[in-house]
């Protein structure tokens, strides 16, 4: 994944955490704080690290194992973070995976209004 993102052109932050909730809410923390513009965390299942990150306010994380997940959570959901399982995904799968989720542009208009509606339930700011 490394290797792919260094071709295409991105600059890459590696966080070695030792308890994967910290990781998933410090990689929240980078995307909301503008110092990334999208994240990406791995845990076991995946899960953990997607519930972590997405206790930031701010932060819409999506679990992907497939391509078209992932696309559709950047597509429909205006994911920022990408979370994906270390045991259940090869390593070219996961790139597949990663790279749907990099290279899908921002939201479909169309999804505006949901989009506004997930960001009305974090509360006021």
């Amino acid at each position: 994944m490394l290797d792919y993102l260094s071709r295409k052109g991105h600059d890459v932050e590696v966080l070695h955490l030792e308890r994967w909730p910290d990781l998933g809410a410090e990689v929240g923390r980078a995307v909301v704080d503008g110092r990334a513009d999208v994240g990406v965390v791995m845990c076991w299942t995946g899960t953990g690290t997607a519930i972590a990150a997405n206790k930031v306010d701010g932060v819409r994380a999506a679990l992907a194992w497939d391509a078209w997940i992932a696309r559709g959570a950047r597509q429909w959901n205006d994911a920022n973070v990408l979370a994906m399982s270390l045991k259940r995904l090869s390593p070219d799968v996961a790139v597949e995976v990663l790279a749907a989720f990099i290279d899908t542009p921002g939201p479909d208009p169309d999804e505006e209004e949901n989009i506004a509606l997930l960001t009305d339930l974090e509360g006021p700011r």
